[in-house]
């Protein structure tokens, strides 16, 4: 028996590859497959089972490109339903791998059809749950993306409630927890940096499985502080559900080398957003006028999701040497197909074309502190809630980056902002989406809040974040 975690660090997503004799499992696969089929070739292994936790909100699964691919089949827990062909698991199935038994556990909660799939090992011992967005390591699934007319997000909460006590909690102690997230998920609270635990410790230690906790305490705890969902979520729940184009067609029309004549006029005739995936450094330096940055050295693709709005929305790339196909895949990621192509050439070529060209102001939080000393500044903190809540600035401005386009109404546009986040990557996509609205007068603030609390301007009294 071979058990490998795949974790995407961008997503904080795990996806598992589980052999047994020859045969193979993947359980919620990322959109592009070919390590899948390379890992299965390799072993000289064949893929039998597409196994899925549930219809994922947070990214595009490679479950319908994997099953056109391999054949293999896709599974889904009680109630799934699908424009593609699934096996729809009933609870308690047993889905048998080469020498291995996989147990699907249907664990409703964080939506209808979530299951656990539990790993029994060729000599009948509970060996790993493959727990999805049910049970993460230090949180559980957020029971508030799957609401109907007739379901509310406290029925849902209540629902997850007896699926752990029922069907999770009984298990060893020894049993291994394999998660479909980590830490910097939108998919929970506060989810741990670990990314495998035990089932005995999470015992121990994730409120949300206290052996005296009432249904009430924990729906009313579960709930506490969660932050509305990112607008793409119920978009790539949809493609997950209805099905999509193939990775193969989206890169082949995405990763285009154009001409700065060609990419202006793909710009300008084609509505097509220009999207800057290098690094803020370079971004700041220069950049095309009414260009988005969002860099690849960051949260690119949630943030992608959060911020652009249309999901089919024509994009045109800005990216550092070698690196447009990953930009594209990235995208794909979270249902962003419609990239045409990117800048053959980046900012040289645009230069050498003589195309225009602009900048964005930054300064030290040396010389941050300097100016604030000697004159009253407008200071926007674009950090989220949590973060602001903890410490600020005193007298600051504030509303979390995911929230700019319903509030840029309170930014004015003949004011001069100095504009932060936690260490300078938010904070140049802020000064980015502002200026291509027409805000011109902006000033990055490098290393953020890190390099800010090091000076000696007056901050807020410091709150524990997990007391918030």
């Amino acid at each position: 028996m071979k058990i490998e975690q795949l974790y995407t660090g961008c997503l904080a997503q795990g996806a598992y590859y589980i052999e047994s004799e020859g045969e193979v499992a993947i359980i919620d696969p990322l959109r592009e497959i070919q390590q899948y089929l390379d890992k299965a070739k390799a072993n000289n292994s064949k893929i039998k089972y597409i196994l899925e936790t549930h219809f994922h909100a947070d990214f595009v699964s490679g479950h319908v490109d994997l099953a056109k691919e391999t054949g293999a089949t896709i599974v889904f827990g009680p109630g799934a339903t699908t424009e593609y062909d699934i096996h729809t698991a009933t609870d308690g199935e047993e889905l048998k791998l080469g020498n291995v038994t996989i147990k699907v556990l249907h664990t409703p909660g964080h939506t209808l059809e979530s299951v656990t799939y539990l790993l029994i090992d060729e000599n009948g011992k509970d060996h790993a749950i493959f727990s999805g967005d049910t049970l993460f390591l230090g949180d559980v699934g957020r029971p508030d993306l799957a609401i109907k007319s007739d379901l509310t997000k406290e029925d849902l909460a209540a629902m997850l409630f007896d699926s752990l006590r029922n069907k999770i909690m009984p298990l060893a102690d020894d049993v291994i927890v394999y998660p479909a997230h980590g830490a910097g998920s939108a998919c929970g609270k506060n989810l741990s940096k670990e990314t495998v635990g035990v089932l005995g410790e999470q015992k121990k230690t994730n409120y949300a499985l206290r052996a005296d906790m009432t249904k009430a305490e924990f729906v009313k705890e579960v709930l506490d502080g969660i932050a509305p969902p990112p607008q793409y979520f119920a978009k790539n729940a949809m493609m997950n559900k209805m099905g999509y184009d193939a990775f193969d067609t989206v890169l082949k029309t995405g990763n285009v080398p154009l001409s700065p004549e060609a990419f202006e006029a793909m710009a300008n005739h084609e509505s097509a957003l220009v999207l800057d995936v290098r690094t803020q450094a370079d971004f700041i330096k220069s950049h095309i006028p009414n260009s988005i940055f969002i860099g690849l050295n960051g949260g690119f693709a949630p943030w992608v999701g959060a911020l652009i709005k249309d999901i089919k929305q024509p994009i045109v790339l800005v990216v550092p040497e070698g690196k447009s196909k990953e930009a594209v895949t990235r995208l794909s990621r979270v249902g962003y197909d419609n990239t045409l192509g990117y800048l053959e050439g980046g900012l040289d070529a645009w230069k050498k074309a003589g195309k225009d060209i602009e900048t964005l102001d930054s300064i030290s939080a040396e010389e941050f502190a300097d100016r604030a000393k000697a004159n009253q500044l407008n200071v926007l903190d674009v950090r989220k809630d949590g973060e602001y809540q903890s410490t600020h600035l005193e007298g600051v401005q504030h509303f979390s980056l995911d929230l700019i386009n319903e509030n840029m109404n309170q930014v004015d546009k003949d004011k001069t902002y100095y504009v932060h986040c936690a260490g300078g990557y938010r904070s140049v996509i802020a000064a980015s989406i502002l200026k291509a609205r027409g805000f011109d007068k902006l000033v990055d603030i490098a290393g953020g809040f890190g390099a800010i609390k090091n000076t000696d301007l007056k901050m807020t009294n410091f709150v524990c974040p997990s007391t918030l």
